[in-house]
């Protein structure tokens, strides 16, 4: 769902027991497939979806992930999931991404996402389109 702040994005959904590992918490790789996957959703209620995209002959690629753990989540609880997207210029985007537990709100993890804009063409860095810039950039 997308916030009055068009630039921040928020969803729910529960653990699934194929996301835990062997010691009954979600396993750390998990949060970098919600990290994007909530990037994803967010640019497509946007607007900004795949076909948008490969129109431009470009795509979003993540750069790097960091990720602070608060605590476990493990199979069941229900998450709040919330990205923000903090900041864009020139071929970088940065995005921020909370996941808290609904039951008691407890924080769970915050990753920070850098993302290029590249070509498709050749996988080149380019600068991110006007139209993503005035989208997700700050208010005015």
């Amino acid at each position: 769902m997308l916030h009055e702040d068009p630039r921040t994005y928020s969803t729910q959904w529960r653990v699934r027991t194929y996301e835990v590992d062997v010691n009954g918490h979600v396993n750390n790789a998990v949060y970098l497939n919600w990290a994007e996957q909530l990037a994803t959703e967010h640019v497509e209620a946007a607007g900004f979806a795949q076909a948008w995209m490969r129109a431009q002959h470009a795509a979003w690629i993540v750069r790097r992930h960091e990720i602070t753990y608060r605590r476990p989540a493990v199979y069941g609880d229900l998450l709040q999931l919330t990205t923000h997207a903090e900041s864009i210029k020139g071929a970088r985007g940065l995005r921020l991404t909370t996941i808290t537990r609904v039951a008691d709100g407890a924080a769970i993890a915050d990753l920070r996402t850098e993302w290029v804009w590249v070509r498709l063409a050749d996988g080149r860095p380019a600068r991110v389109p006007d139209e993503l810039v005035r989208f997700f950039g700050p208010p005015s």
